[in-house]
């Protein structure tokens, strides 16, 4: 049996958003109704960063599987991404491997598709404007994954980078034909958007919930540590909260576990999964005014997922490295 190896551009020809974003919804409802398995991920403290292990099974999709991914955050500012790594997939049936996939693009395009599920969800049909603090890859993919679910015609973009955020700016507007304008603080970024999406490497907050104004929608995709945090306890208090897996919510994510330590909220405060919301077990947005925020901490079975779709379309295209196994 051959082992197929697919890397980066491998993946992002066969795992386009709009596939993406209709996988991880049905990802999503599978999850929420039992049929998934995964612990909390295990993370290993280095001298030099972190190696993270992110394992799941799909049963019904009959694959198991685990993304290894190492953090670096001293590769910012240089060629090299801050997380790197492999995703290993097993058929079910009798623990075959069958592929290993390069780590980063799948997570990239994951991770923005389920924002963009939970937009779908959670945000007001009629927004056209969106605010993006950061500008590294997951502010590119969400920039596609927003204009995939929403009439995006209005993007502004914030990041520590000044010189960053323009090349994004000049990039993006260039890419998708639309007004993309860096601004010089995320406040500003912020006034007026629809939709705000924090893609960050922030430890400190950079979205303040005195910013925040009636309908909005958003969408925190960094920080998930529990030392770490984008968004200040305001922004957590004034806003309705949704997460991607409760447990990773309350054990790793410290936009939410700060201020649960401070004592400003508890597990009531979580509206629930976005699975339950997609199976209707959970309600969406109660009205035009209030404000819901995603809290994305990026699960082992959204990895496991992509890596069977795109195992499935290389092995029907012919596509990737074959390499004879064991």
């Amino acid at each position: 049996m051959d082992l197929v190896v697919l890397n980066r551009a491998d993946i992002r020809t066969l795992l386009p958003m709009t596939e993406c974003i209709d996988l991880m919804s049905r990802t999503l409802k599978t999850l929420a109704a039992g049929k998934a398995l995964q612990p909390l991920r295990t993370i290993l403290e280095m001298p030099e960063g972190q190696l993270a292990l992110m394992p799941a099974w799909l049963g019904d999709a009959g694959v198991s599987g685990v993304k290894a991914v190492s953090v670096y955050f001293q590769n910012q500012g240089t060629e090299l991404e801050t997380h790197q790594g492999a995703v290993l997939l097993f058929e079910a049936e009798h623990g075959r491997p069958l592929a290993v996939l390069e780590a980063s693009e799948v997570t990239a395009i994951r991770t923005a598709a389920v924002s963009a599920v939970a937009t779908l969800m959670l945000a007001r049909e009629d927004v056209t404007t969106l605010a993006i603090l950061g500008s590294g890859v997951q502010a590119s993919s969400h920039l596609d994954a927003m204009r995939a679910v929403r009439p995006i015609s209005t993007v502004r973009v914030w990041s520590r980078n000044p010189d960053r955020a323009e090349q994004f700016a000049k990039r993006q507007a260039q890419k998708h034909g639309i007004a993309v304008d860096a601004v010089y603080s995320a406040r500003e970024a912020v006034a007026g958007a629809g939709i705000v999406c924090t893609t960050t490497a922030a430890e400190q907050p950079v979205l303040e919930g005195a910013w925040l104004e009636p309908g909005m929608h958003i969408n925190a995709v960094g920080a998930c540590a529990p030392h770490v945090r984008e968004l200040d306890t305001d922004a957590i208090t004034r806003s309705r909260l949704y997460t991607d897996r409760i447990e990773s919510l309350v054990k790793e994510a410290g936009d939410f576990i700060i201020p649960r330590d401070e004592g400003k909220i508890d597990n009531l405060n979580i509206a629930g999964e976005l699975g339950e919301v997609l199976l209707g077990q959970v309600d969406g947005r109660g009205s035009d005014s209030e404000i819901t925020l995603f809290k994305s901490l990026g699960i082992g079975v959204m990895d496991v997922a992509s890596a069977a779709h795109v195992h499935r379309k290389a092995t029907d295209l012919g596509v990737g490295q074959r390499i004879e196994w064991p």
